[in-house]
């Protein structure tokens, strides 16, 4: 599948679930989609990501999830979100799963990276 192609999918199957995200309750916030190379290269410095982020490829979201009148960094909070994440497509990941966790993050796998 072509790189256009993937971003195409990753943009529905977001679209999608963001819904899904809202009629169950969920309020969540867009923190990040794109991101430089520069940026990417930045947070990989201070530890906060990779350098080879697929945020720089489109392929990712970072949604934060506002509960009880804060945005939430448990794990466990996200994990209804991610659990469906995975479900929605055969490519798509969820950062509650990685070792390093960032449950904030969704995204697709592209060349051995998510």
């Amino acid at each position: 599948m072509k790189l256009n192609e993937k971003q195409v999918l990753f943009t529905r199957t977001m679209a999608y679930f963001q819904v899904w995200c809202v009629e169950h309750g969920f309020q969540i916030i867009e923190a990040e989609s794109y991101r430089t190379r520069e940026q990417a290269e930045i947070y990989a410095r201070q530890g906060k990501g990779i350098k080879n982020s697929v945020h720089c490829l489109k392929l990712a979201r970072d949604l934060f999830l506002y509960k009880d009148g804060t945005i939430t960094w448990d794990t466990e909070d996200y994990r209804p979100m991610g659990d469906k994440w995975k479900t929605m497509h055969e490519l798509a990941r969820w950062g509650g799963d990685f070792r390093n966790r960032d449950a904030v993050h969704f995204s697709f796998w592209h060349q051995g990276r998510s």
